[in-house]
């Protein structure tokens, strides 16, 4: 007798055979927990679905409901880890309920998201359908240990790959949507945080610099023009420092500005602006942009700080001689690549804000890699989906 398997061939046991190995020994495990494990989720969640729906005109129906859904997800954990240990099924644990930024407001909205639990609702269905088969797998098992044990390796390979089946059907995340929604969820607490503490930079820049220089201004002004008909060579002396002031405050505000949005990458794309940092940098700089047309104005924010940091740490970390930026398009990702002939060694966890700046691609489906050996050259390499201007 062949048993046929679907199961990918990482997952799959060895082929079963007359012989008792640990693999079948496990599997026969398994059939034979099937009954009491069976017997305590049926128990469970046929008690709180019942007791829940049956109180459910009253205050407290819900909330109890809600509770029973919670511990079932706890069940399914533990089918999981069953699953794991006995049957080497290995599959990922379902996103929280409540991810990173997802905890919904007031005690009605977490009722809410708890009876509208996918998670919790499979794993109820698993529980309801276990019993029987959990009677079936257990008498088979013990049978087949007493009556026709030669053959048993077979019949349990049979009997597990059905178990398999259903908790991958059941108490798997749904393919990759839930996946994919965990690390949305993550992705986004990643933009909340980024935006925050922009938020904050510009906030400390704007107190500590222009606002700061503008009311020295005013209180110079003031004085200015108290001495004015007293004593003009002074007041004169004042306006003139003033002017000066003003000189500076229009400076830091140009800087400001052009760490939120530079005007020239919003007139002229990425070449230009790319080139204006690359000025800026202690070290030279060779830059081509190879772009038949704009992406949208997000991704090139994002592109253009990229290489404006990167640019940055090779100014103040790498000790080189030369660097490169090249920007290219390749189907639907826009590439990025900055390398310098540096002394190398820079790693995400070193603390120059690669780590950063690896979150912040990461939000918007990019990439970051990082290859910087001891010695140099340092390359990185980041990737952006290409989105058409004016689609965003």
């Amino acid at each position: 007798m062949t048993v046929s398997s679907s199961l990918p061939d990482d997952d799959r046991p060895p082929p079963a055979r007359f012989a008792f190995d640990r693999h079948t020994w496990k599997e026969i495990a398994h059939l034979l927990v099937n009954l009491p494990a069976a017997l305590v989720g049926f128990v469970y969640v046929v008690v709180t679905v019942s007791t829940g729906a049956g109180l459910s005109v009253t205050v407290i129906g819900l909330p109890w409901l809600v509770c029973g859904l919670a511990g079932a997800r706890l069940l399914g954990r533990a089918e999981r880890a069953r699953a794991r240990a006995l049957l080497g099924v290995r599959i990922d644990e379902p996103s929280p309920l409540h991810g990173p930024g997802r905890r919904p407001d007031g005690l009605l909205g977490r009722i809410w998201a708890g009876l509208k639990d996918p998670v919790a609702w499979r794993t109820v269905l698993y529980e309801f359908i276990r019993l029987p088969w959990g009677v079936l797998t257990f008498a088979v098992t013990l049978t087949g240990l007493f009556v026709f044990w030669p053959v048993l390796p077979y019949v349990a390979r049979g009997l597990t790959n059905v178990d398999r089946a259903m908790v991958r059907g059941l108490l798997s995340p749904s393919d990759e949507l839930e996946r994919r929604i965990a690390e949305l969820e993550s992705d986004r607490g990643v933009v909340v945080d980024t935006a925050a503490a922009d938020l904050r930079r510009i906030e400390r820049d704007l107190h500590d610099g222009a606002q700061a220089r503008l009311v020295a201004l005013a209180m110079g002004l003031g004085l200015a023009k108290e001495k004015l008909l007293e004593d003009p060579e002074t007041a004169a002396s004042m306006v003139d420092e003033a002017h000066g002031e003003v000189k500076l405050a229009l400076q830091e505000l140009r800087d400001l500005a052009r760490g939120i949005h530079p005007a020239v990458l919003t007139d002229r794309g990425l070449d230009a602006a790319l080139s204006a940092i690359a000025s800026r940098c202690t070290v030279p700089v060779k830059v081509t942009v190879d772009l038949d047309e704009r992406p949208a104005e997000a991704i090139e924010g994002i592109a253009y700080f990229t290489v404006s940091e990167l640019l940055q740490n090779v100014s103040k970390h790498s000790a080189a001689r030369m660097a490169s930026v090249d920007v290219w398009r390749r189907d639907d990702r826009l590439l990025i690549q900055v390398q310098d002939d540096g002394r190398g060694g820079a790693r995400l966890d070193g603390g120059t804000g690669m780590a950063g700046l690896s979150e912040r691609l990461g939000a918007v489906d990019g990439l970051f890699v990082l290859e910087s050996p001891a010695g140099g050259p340092t390359i990185v390499t980041a990737e952006l989906p290409w989105r058409r201007r004016g689609k965003g």
